[in-house]
């Protein structure tokens, strides 16, 4: 069995960060990201919990609401028990984690040229250009 998620979301809100009791860094956050179909949209939404250096790296630089990102991981599921009622849900816990989408304030993608970078128009690119797949 194979138990492995790749998904490209963005925080939903800041996520947030601590230590657990051992010293260990952790982050929580919630991921989320939309599907189209014709004139449907729908919206998921996925919690998220990153561990050790994965959570060091995002405290420094993934950390603010509306930040796209890339997260890999697995797929857990938590259970707990509140007011006599069992209760579950899933949550990815992260093992990594990618930079994604443009920059905050950048420039639009770039293609290498000669050594250096030149600008070019999104909607120059040959690919993903809004369409909708079945």
């Amino acid at each position: 069995m194979v138990n492995h998620l790749v998904l490209q979301g963005r925080f939903v809100e800041d996520p947030t960060f601590g230590q657990t009791n051992g010293g260990t860094d952790f982050a929580n956050f919630r991921l989320a990201w939309s599907e189209k179909y014709k004139d449907r949209e729908t919206k998921c939404f996925l919690e998220c919990k990153a561990f050790g250096g994965t959570a060091t790296f995002m405290q420094s630089y993934m950390n603010r609401k509306g930040q796209e990102i890339v997260a890999e991981g697995k797929l857990t599921t938590e259970e707990w028990e509140k007011d006599g009622q069992k209760r579950s849900k899933i949550v990815l816990i992260v093992s990594s984690v990618h930079f994604c989408g443009k920059k905050d304030g950048g420039p639009a993608p770039a293609t290498a040229e000669q050594g250096g970078y030149t600008q070019v128009a999104t909607d120059d690119l040959p690919f993903d250009r809004g369409l909708d797949y079945p």
